[in-house]
């Protein structure tokens, strides 16, 4: 048995079940993959658009700029906790199937809402209130760095050949989807409780109708078919890093774009928030409605980039992702810091969004691309979540703790510089249109594992 589990498969040969559903059953697959990425990143970024209503509840004595930028630290610390889920996960894709790493996931991300709601804070606990607001943030740290991995391998196998730049850009909808229904509640919430009543206990709301969320995407994700091949989970390099590094460049191009990537969709997405509200001095309430249309928009974005991505191949997108990200930080960041308009200001995080989103729309099936199927959920998971919670998770920090020490307007050359290496790590991609080791198995040159492997 021992030698059967060992014996190679034929690397990256897909699993039967891909390319051949119909568009009904693809649509449906889809929508029951991406239910459980919509909660996961409800709970996660519930967490930053409330955070502005109870960080001072938890971090005392350091003052507004002082509380956020605690509160964002914890945001950060749970984002160096995803390459653990990424690895974790990543294995357990690989080796036991994409389905049973995204229905553990959401539990486990359920799980962390459920605490974050009943978690006491300095008054109740004094000094171990961060702590215990930092030990959930890491469990789920652990379950969104897991999802992301699994997702986007999931989404971008079962989507129609042909079609898997539109189709796997549902992964980043529902993403955005997760960020824009936080928001949407935020504006919700502050209208129709103020903001007084929110710090005073209603910010704990959110928190419990995410746990109850991932119920009903556990439910949904337990119907999924499985998309990986009993050879491939079988595989004797199946789930492991070791087999992972023998496709350094899929390592590297990964790694290299998912930085730039994370840090402009983090900037403009979830720090925008603190940076209208810090360095625009708009109101809580009023930036809240301005980032949730913002959000929708950019929702909105992503099948139709997405699908563009199929016509003009995934390198064209990305250098225009690239190259935009490298323009546009210093004159746009610049320039939303100056309005006094908060519609202006939205127009101007719209522009950066819709070049952003030559990214997020295919930010998956970019990556799923590169690696062969035995090891796509460990390939794309785990590389994908040191970029991101370096990069990406960092974002509010850095430009918080810039801005706290005098220095602010730096920021937007740091996101410029970190592009240029954006760039140099694009320009090393194939054309996915000639190599994809989702559609051209054995003849992309991502799949080949180097002569000198053992």
């Amino acid at each position: 048995m021992a030698n059967a589990a060992a014996a190679p498969a034929p690397t990256g040969a897909p699993a039967p079940i891909m390319g051949q559903l119909s568009t009904r059953e693809t649509v449906w697959a889809i929508v029951k993959a991406s239910s459980g990425n919509l909660v996961e990143w409800f709970d996660f970024y519930i967490y930053a658009f409330f955070s502005v209503y109870f960080a001072e509840q938890f971090f005392t004595g350091t003052g507004q700029t002082g509380a956020f930028m605690q509160a964002a630290g914890v945001f950060f610390i749970g984002f160096l906790m995803r390459p653990v889920g990424g690895y974790i996960f990543g294995r357990i894709s690989d080796r036991f199937g994409r389905k049973d790493a995204m229905v553990v996931s959401i539990l486990m991300m359920g799980f962390g809402s459920l605490c974050l709601a009943a978690l006491p804070t300095a008054a109740t606990v004094g000094a171990w209130a961060p702590v215990l607001l930092l030990l959930v943030r890491c469990i789920q740290g652990i379950a969104v760095g897991g999802e992301y991995g699994s997702t986007a391998t999931y989404m971008s196998e079962i989507a129609q050949p042909g079609r898997r730049g539109f189709f796997s850009s549902f992964q980043y909808v529902t993403l955005i989807g997760g960020q824009l229904l936080a928001s949407l509640l935020a504006v919700i919430m502050t209208h129709t409780l103020g903001g007084d009543q929110i710090t005073a206990g209603w910010w704990r709301l959110p928190f419990v109708i995410g746990a109850v969320a991932a119920l009903v995407s556990l439910w949904l994700r337990s119907g999924l078919t499985e998309t990986t091949s009993k050879s491939d989970r079988h595989h004797e390099g199946a789930g492991t890093f070791r087999e992972v590094w023998h496709h350094q460049r899929s390592f590297w191009v990964v790694f290299g774009i998912t930085c730039i990537g994370s840090l402009t969709f983090y900037t403009f997405s979830t720090y925008m928030q603190k940076y209208l509200i810090n360095t625009g001095g708009f109101s809580k309430g009023d930036v809240a409605d301005t980032m949730t249309v913002c959000l929708f928009v950019f929702m909105l974005m992503q099948p139709v980039i997405g699908a563009i991505s199929d016509k003009i191949g995934r390198k064209n997108s990305m250098l225009i992702f690239a190259v935009a990200m490298i323009v546009l930080p210093v004159p746009v960041l610049n320039a939303i810091g100056r309005q006094t308009s908060l519609f202006d200001a939205g127009l101007l995080i719209i522009l950066a969004m819709f070049f952003l989103s030559f990214y997020t729309s295919i930010s998956g099936i970019v990556k799923a691309e590169m690696f062969p199927a035995y090891i796509r959920g460990l390939g794309v998971g785990f590389t994908y979540a040191i970029g991101n919670s370096l990069f990406g998770g960092s974002a509010e920090y850095v430009a918080l703790f810039m801005k706290q020490h005098g220095f602010g307007e730096v920021f937007p050359w740091y996101v410029t510089v970190v592009a240029v290496f954006g760039l140099i790590a694009v320009l090393f991609m194939h054309d996915n249109r000639e190599h994809s080791t989702i559609d051209n198995p054995g003849g992309s040159a991502y799949g080949k594992r180097p002569a000198t492997a053992s």
